[in-house]
């Protein structure tokens, strides 16, 4: 196991490797090292993971922006030439992640404030459509990198998960020191100035793209349930360009056609999901918007959304439970399906959205960790599997990597994805103490967002 203690292992079995009881010398120093880790408390073990999964924005961040890069490949092997390349939505899960990082001591306050004002810059500098951001910037000279063919202007969903990110900083630095309150002011300055309206296309609901070159051309009105719920939300709270109550309750809730009764392993659905089946889509859905957005207590009249998310995650893990006697990879400990690197049938690596509709066999670490708040024993138990029995397959410089099966002879992406590093961090967090939740719920404009779409939440007076 890749544990910290392996070069003293190394060189104990060297010492002894010409003694008489080198095997028994070596077997008890691997039982020990590997009690002393099975012994890990839970505090330990979420110490453990949230400490090293930070790194993969802090660390190994694209130095010139400090922005999150799209994906970190740690043999440095880009084939696609795009270790540059960096992710605006992945980057606002990385701005939660540092101040969760800083309440937790793992990284410096004022060396977070420097990498914070630099992302800030950076970001006002980079080209703006209406106020959203692209998908993806170069992070070496800030201009757009081209997602898609028409996909190269706003991304107003990409902007969103940025956004929520905007808030939380804002909200943890408002009221701090002098060169607190500035790095604040250049977030609230970023979040304000997206015109969040001009992307109903004047039409009721959101439009997800739109680009001086195609204009409207990719056509995509973002309509429920996915993972854009906080895209509607922030959408309604902001103070200068927000959109009418319309387009949320015609536009994303499908004029009511949003709700089902489907159910899975006696589970509620609620909403109807954007999928083929009736067991739910990948379950990052029930993480980003929810990184800032707590669903304790928050409800409308479509959906309480921690039963939403609770009953998502647990029809999930019932799924892979169900088929785990047909395969190696799944078990009581190991689950998870959700959008994430992927094993090709070659056993090279793709990918892919991993569902119960678009099942491959591949568990994603993200996909468990990240629904600790709704599942807590069962994404600690996983976690726990993660690091104690799959710790040498699985554990690396940024935390678990991507994704894993182990049908036929075990595979792993030893690479990283922004998108799913960063709900991994954040999530932990609201779990242990509600931080971020509470830091984004207490915003004012979140707040009068959410009474304008009709929302019930249980932290109104934050």
């Amino acid at each position: 196991m890749k544990f910290k203690y392996l070069p003293l292992l190394i060189f104990s079995m060297v010492l002894f490797a010409s003694c008489k009881d080198e095997g028994k010398q070596e077997d008890k120093l691997i039982a020990e090292n590997r009690a002393e880790n099975q012994m890990l408390s839970e505090a330990e073990l979420l110490d453990t993971v949230q400490r090293q999964t930070l790194k993969y924005f802090w660390d190994f961040a694209e130095p010139n922006s400090g922005m999150a890069r799209e994906r970190y490949h740690p043999d440095g092997n880009y084939p696609k030439d795009d270790k540059h390349v960096v992710t605006t939505g992945g980057s606002g899960f990385g701005l939660m992640a540092i101040v969760a990082g800083v309440e937790r001591g793992f990284i410096p306050k004022d060396s977070a404030l420097a990498r914070l004002n630099k992302i800030a810059d950076f970001l006002d500098a980079a080209p703006r459509f209406h106020g959203a951001w692209s998908h993806w910037l170069n992070g070496e000279t800030g201009d757009v990198q081209a997602f898609g063919e028409k996909d190269n202007g706003g991304d107003i969903v990409e902007t969103s998960f940025l956004a929520q990110g905007f808030i939380v900083v804002r909200e943890y630095l408002k009221n701090g020191t002098e060169d607190e309150k500035a790095v604040a002011a250049k977030y609230d300055k970023l979040w304000k100035g997206i015109e969040w309206n001009w992307y109903t296309n004047n039409k009721d609901g959101i439009y997800w793209h739109w680009s001086p070159e195609y204009e409207w051309e990719m056509d995509f009105m973002i309509e429920g349930y996915n993972e854009c719920l906080i895209t509607y939300v922030l959408a309604a709270s902001s103070p200068e360009y927000a959109i009418d109550a319309d387009a949320y309750h015609k536009g994303w809730a499908r004029s009511g056609n949003i709700r089902t009764n489907a159910e899975a392993y006696g589970l509620p659905l609620i909403l109807k999901h954007n999928t083929r089946g009736n067991m739910g889509g990948p379950l990052f859905w029930a993480h980003y918007s929810y990184l800032g957005l707590n669903p304790e207590g928050l409800s409308d009249r479509y959906a309480n959304y921690w039963d939403l998310n609770r009953n998502h995650t647990l029809i999930n893990y019932e799924y892979t439970l169900e088929h785990a006697d047909s395969s190696k990879t799944y078990s009581d400990n190991s689950w998870g399906l959700t959008a994430s690197y992927t094993r090709n049938k070659d056993d090279s690596t793709g990918y892919t959205a991993h569902s119960p509709d678009n099942d491959r066999q591949v568990v994603s670490p993200t996909a468990a960790i990240s629904s600790i708040p709704y599942t807590p024993e069962k994404s600690l138990a996983a976690m726990r599997y993660f690091f104690e029995e799959q710790n040498d397959l699985l554990w690396g410089p940024a935390g678990f990597y991507d994704a894993f099966s182990l049908e036929d002879e075990p595979w792993v992406t030893k690479k990283y994805l922004a998108i799913d590093q960063g709900p991994m961090v954040v999530m932990i967090e609201n779990y242990r103490s509600g931080l971020i939740w509470d830091l984004f719920m207490q915003a004012p404009e979140v707040q009068n967002g959410l009474k304008k779409l009709d929302f019930q939440f249980s932290n109104q007076n934050i």
